[in-house]
């Protein structure tokens, strides 16, 4: 039995839903595993119009599949460490994935397709007022 594809995202108070991208399955089938998926998202620091999750030395099993350093709005990446800590970042802007060890590539693992309006709010929220919840699950069916 194959995976849903679809997952929601629920962070600082918007709902985002996202779509599994077909060129890296062993990251989504990985994060699926975990779901639901509560964590903390915070604005990044280097990589312009982001936020993330910083997740230390978690290790999720998976290597590099459909990296990307240039993420577009809407793109969910995993970073599976090595440089830098183990991540998820959110684009919501113009984004070059970055550290203070230089550029970085993460896994394209998932892209929203509902809510992208919504977007550069999240961003402004978790830039101005901190750290907010986020939560990733599978879609209800309504």
């Amino acid at each position: 039995m194959s995976l849903p594809q679809r997952l929601q995202i629920v962070a600082a108070g918007y709902r985002f839903v996202a779509e599994a991208h077909p060129d890296a399955p062993a990251t989504f089938a990985a994060f699926a595993k975990l779901l639901p998926y509560r964590q903390r998202i915070i604005h990044v620091r280097w990589s312009g119009e982001a936020v993330w999750v910083p997740l230390g030395d978690f290790q999720l099993g998976v290597g590099y599949e459909n990296h990307t350093s240039h993420p577009s709005a809407g793109d969910v990446l995993f970073y599976p460490g090595g440089f830098s800590e183990t991540e998820l970042l959110i684009a919501y802007g113009a984004c070059s994935f970055a550290s203070k060890m230089g550029p970085l590539a993460g896994n394209h693992f998932l892209s929203i397709v509902e809510g992208r309006e919504q977007l550069p709010a999240l961003g402004r929220k978790v830039l101005l007022q901190g750290i907010q919840d986020v939560v990733f699950d599978w879609v209800v069916p309504t």
